[in-house]
């Protein structure tokens, strides 16, 4: 199993869960185990969860042991147990090193003749291959001295949702980008044939630069052998039953779990805003879009959400939530320090008020120097008024000679007065994959939403700087502008700096079908190093609809959740006219 570089968690998902209802009941319930402390790391040793299939033969089989091992053992000579965190239904879960790159591992265990010893193997390496930065990443699982383990990242930069909530529930803010990342995640897994079927609170972790990322994808539905005849649902629901939670910080069931309380009993599923005043009322709906499939409904009677992109295509269908503006600190009051006073700290002894001295008068107050006064300010008059006399017969002068070149100049000559540029405003846009495979678009929004934190990122590519028309022609967005408007120029701010960016501008048909790029009329291009491209067009172009296309970009290394590779990012895209 091919190793990834990233650094970091997942401790095998052993936070305390409580009955947790699947949609249809195919699923098999978590029993009341494994209760986890403030940080996520369980203590002890909890009951046995089972499978469905597994109480069938309860009564048949001798319960299963988990393998004896301690800290300090070492597996395949490189990577040692350090502590264990779980040990549950025949299985173990450690926090480890690896020697060899020397990082903090996850390591889960299990005997190799464990009844679903083959499915954890299976479901790890089906995981590994998807390769979505999104995920918790599987790093190697292998089978060894009668042991099956599974070895993982451990992010100790992350925190679980279930400690954030902890503290209350989260800022609007925060619980639309849960919903959006954890839907676009699990819409990618799905559509690869994965899926995760145990997405607790204690699955889903923040990073300390904002990223939501996703832990035990298949892999911990397959350690307690839970399964479903239909996935996307079961997922669709843990994401609504998530964001419900972060609303309103209670479980949307009336059961007790993850260290939330559940709704009163009796009363049935009720939307957050019930719940808690002051919930953002497109994101209640939206949580309620997402759980309402058995037999509840939104309160705006639109339909729910059944599939993660279902809910990911409502969430990126709403309007952007903002990040709430940082608090203003005024500035204190200025102070004049001692040293600025001139007593530079020291206290100054005390000395009696000497009497004063006679003042002598003001110079030039004599006889004399009135007359001196005088006679220099008569001097002063005397030379202002020559210098005013020069000056009108220079202007005088210089006007009769306009008015001569005026005279014999023909009026086509003169040059035109040059017209100020205005801005464009930017009313809607789209991503353009004429190949059917898009970038980001669900962040096509954040070119031009004047905040350059956030941006629209491309996919990190093999081969460049240029990309290779066998395998895409380019990468690109299209701007409405809302009506016709002369388009001269375009500022682009850029993420990443280095040779090679080009981009160009082409007059777009509409929106939603601008044709092929061959066909455009180009307004302008540009290659830039830095992290600006301006773009100037040598006549203005009437369009209402701009395409932006990128044809090659630089190398750029790891970051967040996007891989090394050929990519660039646009952060904020203006227009003039």
């Amino acid at each position: 199993m091919a190793e990834r570089s990233t650094a970091a968690v997942d401790v095998a998902d052993n936070s305390g869960d409580g009955p947790s209802p699947a949609p249809g009941g195919k699923a098999s319930s978590a029993a009341d185990a494994d209760r986890a402390t403030a940080d996520g790391v369980a203590k002890g040793q909890d009951t046995p969860e089972m499978s469905t299939q597994d109480e069938a033969k309860k009564g048949t089989e001798s319960p299963i042991v988990a393998p004896e091992l301690h800290s300090g053992h070492k597996l395949a000579r490189r990577y040692r147990l350090e502590e264990c965190v779980t040990r549950l239904d025949g299985f173990s879960s450690w926090r480890a090193v690896d020697e060899k790159l020397r990082r903090a591992v996850g390591v889960h265990l299990l005997p190799a003749d464990h009844a679903r010893a083959r499915s954890v193997l299976a479901a790890a390496r089906s995981s590994a291959l998807l390769g979505d930065p999104r995920f918790v990443q599987v790093l190697d699982a292998v089978e060894e001295n009668d042991l099956v383990y599974v070895v993982h990242e451990w992010l100790p930069d992350a925190t679980e949702l279930t400690a954030l909530l902890a503290s209350g529930p989260l800022e609007p803010h925060d619980a639309y980008q849960l919903v959006s990342q954890v839907s676009q995640a699990m819409a990618a897994a799905h559509r690869e044939g994965l899926a995760h079927l145990r997405l607790t609170p204690s699955a889903v972790l923040r990073t300390s630069t904002g990223q939501y990322r996703i832990r035990g994808l298949a892999v911990n539905a397959a350690l307690r052998g839970i399964t479903t005849e239909r996935p996307q649902l079961t997922d669709t629901e843990a994401i609504g039953a998530l964001l419900y939670a972060s609303l309103t910080q209670r479980w949307p069931y009336e059961s007790d779990a993850y260290g939330l309380t559940g709704l009163p009993k009796g009363i049935g599923l009720i939307a957050p805003d019930q719940v808690r005043a002051g919930v953002h009322r497109g994101l209640s709906e939206l949580a309620m879009r997402a759980l309402a499939n058995d037999g509840a409904t939104a309160s705006r009677q639109e339909p729910p959400c059944t599939t993660p992109d279902e809910l990911a295509k409502a969430v990126a269908a709403m309007p952007r939530i903002r990040p709430p503006e940082p608090a203003f600190t005024p500035r204190p009051d200025y102070q004049r320090t001692s040293y600025q006073q001139g007593s530079y700290g020291r206290p100054q002894p005390h000395t009696a008020p000497q009497p004063m001295a006679p003042v002598p008068p003001p110079p030039l107050q004599s006889r004399t120097g009135k007359a001196l006064k005088w006679s220099v300010a008569a001097l002063l008059i005397a030379a202002l008024g020559l210098g005013s006399w020069q000056i009108a017969d220079t202007l005088l002068d210089r006007r009769d000679k306009n008015d001569n070149q005026t005279q014999t100049e023909p009026k086509n000559n003169q040059s035109p007065r040059p017209i100020a540029s205005k801005p464009l405003t930017i009313e809607d846009a789209a991503e353009f994959s004429p190949d059917g495979l898009p970038q980001a678009p669900g962040a096509v929004a954040d070119t031009y939403d004047g905040d350059r934190a956030t941006f629209w990122r491309t996919k990190s590519f093999e081969d460049g700087p240029k990309l290779a028309p066998s395998i895409k022609k380019g990468v690109g967005i299209v701007y409405d502008l809302g009506a016709e408007q002369d388009v001269s120029a375009s500022s682009i701010a850029l993420k990443y700096a280095g040779d090679h960016t080009t981009i160009t501008l082409y007059a777009a048909d509409s929106l939603s079908s601008p044709g092929d790029v061959d066909s455009m009329k180009k307004i302008a291009t540009a290659t830039t190093s830095g992290s600006k491209a301006s773009l100037k067009a040598t006549k203005p172009v009437k369009t209402r609809y701009v395409l932006l296309w990128m044809t090659a970009m630089p190398h750029a290394g790891k970051d967040e959740y996007s891989r090394p590779g050929y990519k660039q990012a646009i952060t904020d895209v203006k227009f003039t006219g």
